[in-house]
């Protein structure tokens, strides 16, 4: 699964949610761990946006 968000406050809006606490629950209940990584948009160069098509 990957998710993603436009900022951390709607981050830290969903991590509030009782369906996150739902999914807490059941990470408990099976064992089950999982890996986070944060990605933060860049600067481009022109450079760059020659290769990127928006």
């Amino acid at each position: 699964m990957i998710d993603s968000w436009e900022s951390q406050e709607a981050l830290d809006v969903h991590h509030a949610s009782p369906m996150m606490a739902t999914i807490a629950a059941l990470r408990e209940k099976y064992d089950l761990h999982m890996r986070v990584e944060r990605f933060v948009g860049a600067d481009m160069t022109e450079h760059d946006k020659r290769f990127i098509k928006e």
